[in-house]
């Protein structure tokens, strides 16, 4: 039997706004500085990927949330059809291989995000997950920074803005793609989403609009979100992963997400959804999920008290207020003098097993997220059981981490590359080097959670500091009053030092007795 594939698609009501069936669908990732600045992070240059054809859907059609997921998130856009094909072409004449502008929704499942990250393959790929239409602007009789893209859920507008305040204008993303490969009559571009994207539910309508203020309107375009009933089939792939990194990005912000305030978000942060935890608990619900309290600041003031405090002093006072399981036991510094102090950003690896190594130890896993998530100053914790027969960090994702800003790293297992993650400058606190890889010993399984460290238990935004000593870690709220102790007995150990140089027995002195008080309070008046 033949088929005509030309007849269908021109039959297809999925593409009933567009010429026909698209060849490619290519989508940016990042456009719109209102959205980079929520994002907390702007692109130097526009990045792509592709989605397929089966992905449109027309005006008025549902999309099902699949089984077993959360977020599904829209993004209303502004989409271009291409006309004439363009292949090299100068960014002066790009727009005019444009034939026409339209509204797009860019679905994308959070949940699946993860694994595919960048490519996008799976959580934004599904059926009915590109809505475009209803109506077409003809793109010759507009100004390309004119367009304004709005979109309201159940009726509230949530999105406004306009192609104006794109980083990367209109025609230089045509220019751009043209370089690469041949954009093709009837190709769409989706030119990204403003802030104000979301997350949508069962019931949710969300309605998208491109238009020309005062000028023509693609008219709205209208999907419904309806539960579906079949879940993803574990067996076949990597299964829905949701953490509270994907959370924030899919809702906007904790806030919309109703997640706590994260203790270490601050004006001055370069990337405030990455620090907001990666873990990948499958099927996990926010309520199912331990809050944990928030944790004050550390400030510049008291991270520099920290930093001259010794932790032999620290771990003192920390003991003398009944903490004495404060110590990460066994680990060295690879750099000689090092010291570091910062909030912590936990990992956790769980011991290696096949199954699951081979869901959650390939593509983005939760390793690679919280390296390219910690945010300056950070410490990021490991928990390796204090298995140092593997690798728990290389060369490679120090360098991240040393360009994120990160203060250092703490391993209770050990370290690849040794000699690289060195030179590369990073303060390394581990068991030592070991030249194996990660998937011999652990799966890396999900951060941003309470751990167990060397002996210790270490929460997200407990406060870490480590120097020739070892590595102890101190709770939040005590590290302003433990920091100005151990600086206060650093004086007086000090007085005692020179005491004792001068030929003074240590018996009455060290400690003081009262006598040798009086004279040191005395003199410290003075």
């Amino acid at each position: 039997m033949t088929v005509d594939i030309a007849s269908q698609d021109a039959a297809d009501p999925r593409f009933a706004a567009l010429p026909g069936r698209p060849g490619k669908i290519i989508a940016i990732h990042l456009s719109y500085a209102s959205r980079a600045d929520q994002r907390g992070r702007r692109p130097a240059a526009p990045s792509y990927f592709f989605k397929p054809s089966s992905s449109v859907a027309a005006s008025g059609s549902t999309i099902e949330r699949p089984a077993g997921t959360e977020l599904l998130a829209f993004e209303g856009e502004i989409a271009l059809v291409i006309g004439e094909p363009a292949r090299r072409v100068a960014l002066a004449d790009a727009w005019s291989h444009v034939a026409a502008v339209t509204a797009a929704n860019d679905f994308g499942l959070y949940d699946l995000r993860a694994n595919d990250k960048g490519s996008n393959v799976r959580s934004k790929g599904g059926d009915g997950y590109t809505p475009l239409g209803p109506g077409l602007i003809d793109a010759r009789a507009i100004d390309p920074e004119t367009l304004r893209v709005r979109t309201w859920l159940n009726g509230d507008l949530v999105q406004d803005d306009s192609s104006a305040g794109m980083i990367f204008l209109l025609p230089q993303l045509v220019a751009d793609l043209s370089q690469h490969f041949t954009l093709e009559t009837g190709d769409v571009i989706l030119t990204g989403t403003p802030a104000g994207s979301s997350v949508a539910g069962p019931g949710d309508v969300v309605e998208v609009e491109v238009d020309v203020p005062g000028g023509p309107t693609s008219g709205r375009l209208i999907t419904t979100v309806v539960q579906g009933e079949t879940a993803f089939d574990g067996e076949l792939g990597s299964l829905p992963a949701v953490d509270d990194l994907q959370r924030t990005e899919a809702w906007g912000s904790r806030e919309a997400a109703g997640l706590p305030a994260d203790a270490t978000d601050t004006p001055s942060a370069t990337d405030t959804p990455a620090k907001t935890g990666v873990s990948v608990n499958a099927g996990a619900s926010a309520s199912d999920r331990p809050v944990l309290a928030e944790t004050p600041v550390l400030s510049d003031a008291l991270r520099a008290k920290l930093e001259a405090a010794p932790t032999a002093g620290l771990s003192a006072q920390l003991r003398k207020r009944g903490h004495h399981s404060c110590f990460i036991d066994g680990v060295t510094a690879n750099l000689d003098g090092a010291k570091i102090v910062g909030p912590a950003r936990t990992l956790r690896f769980v011991p290696f097993r096949e199954d699951l190594f081979k869901a959650h130890g390939g593509g983005y896993n939760a390793q690679k997220r919280v390296f390219d998530a910690v945010a300056e100053g950070e410490v990021i914790v490991i928990e390796a059981r204090g298995d140092d027969t593997t690798g728990t960090l290389g060369d490679i994702l120090a360098l991240r981490a040393r360009t994120r800003g990160a203060a250092g790293v703490v391993t209770d297992g050990g370290v690849r590359d040794f000699d690289a993650v060195a030179e590369i400058g990073l303060p390394v606190f581990s068991k030592g080097a070991h030249p194996s890889v990660l998937g011999r010993k652990h799966v890396p399984w999900e951060g941003d959670v309470t751990i167990a460290c060397g002996g210790a238990t270490v929460q997200p935004g407990d406060i870490v500091v480590g120097d020739g000593d070892g590595v102890i870690v101190i709770p939040p709220t005590l590290a302003e009053e433990v920091a100005d102790a151990a600086l206060a007995q650093e004086a007086e150990d000090a007085w005692i030092a020179e005491r004792v140089a001068e030929g003074h027995p240590v018996d009455g002195l060290f400690p003081l007795n009262a006598e040798w008080r009086a004279r040191y309070d005395a003199e410290r008046e003075r």
